[in-house]
């Protein structure tokens, strides 16, 4: 009953837009910091109040992140590590950092990371999504959904899709399948565009046997340019279900167009609908 639960999905040929995807749909790093916060409770910092140690420490950064999201990690942390001798009080590049070694699997250095921009930033919201990321993905449930609310506490804080969304696929794993319905919707309703949330969504409701519930949201990725194999899969056994053959008809026909290799086209043709 888990095997879909425990695999968050994610579109391949999606990712390349986001580092949030890149890393199992759910680590960001922050923005890098222009100095767009408040000064003395006045005027707003600009890019000509930038100093010139911090402006080459975020090109060193933002090097860093373009290599991070082709895949060519070594020579993002060669890049990451200079921008932190430049400034060692660089929060992002610290959280960059943790990101990167997330990615290599070594978690404790990742969190060492994560934990010295927290430092540099307290309650920065990406910082703090990034660590409850962590901890879920070292089964550390409590501390991780922990730090999402955290996150989500912070009125500032803008990326309340992607967080809800993480905390839901969490609390998938852990197996408190009520609480990452509410939390799953909460994203829904921010980001009701992301493939992510409503495959994911979707296939907890169709678990669940709330097949035209289901049918809902795993209809508006089909209809879509970003269904690919598993979404027209969970589409099929969905409409099969309720009992629409001509639903289900041209999903499968769509799965044996577009992706004739994939498993799941191999499962259709055998009629093994509960794989």
């Amino acid at each position: 009953m888990t095997r879909f639960l425990l695999k968050p999905f994610v579109l391949l040929y999606w990712a390349v837009a986001s580092v949030v995807f890149l890393l199992g749909a759910c680590a960001s790093p922050a923005p890098a910091d222009t100095g767009l916060t408040a000064a003395n409770g006045g005027d707003l910092i600009t890019d000509s109040d930038e100093s010139a140690q911090r402006k080459r420490a975020r090109i060193r950064l933002e090097l860093a992140l373009g290599y991070f999201e082709q895949g060519k990690t070594t020579i993002a942390l060669d890049e990451i590590k200079q921008a932190i001798v430049i400034d060692p009080s660089y929060s992002d590049a610290f959280s960059l950092r943790g990101l990167i070694y997330m990615r290599l699997n070594d978690f404790a250095v990742a969190e060492e990371s994560f934990k010295r921009a927290l430092s540099l930033k307290p309650g920065d919201g990406n910082v703090l999504h990034n660590l409850g990321w962590l901890k879920c993905q070292e089964a550390q449930y409590a501390p991780s959904l922990a730090y999402f609310q955290q996150a989500l506490a912070n009125p500032l804080y803008g990326e309340r899709a992607k967080t809800y969304m993480a905390r839901g696929l969490c609390e998938i794993k852990a197996g408190n399948t009520v609480s990452a319905e509410a939390s799953l919707m909460k994203s829904y309703e921010y980001d009701a565009g992301n493939p992510i949330t409503g495959y994911n969504l979707a296939n907890l409701l169709f678990l669940k046997n709330e097949d035209v519930r289901a049918r809902f949201y795993i209809r508006r990725i089909n209809n879509t340019g970003l269904a690919n194999a598993e979404t027209l899969w969970l589409g099929i056994k969905v409409e099969r279900r309720l009992g629409d053959q001509a639903a289900m008809a041209q999903l499968g026909g769509q799965l044996l167009k577009r992706f004739a290799q994939s498993t799941q086209a191999a499962a259709y043709q055998r009629g093994a609908f509960d794989e």
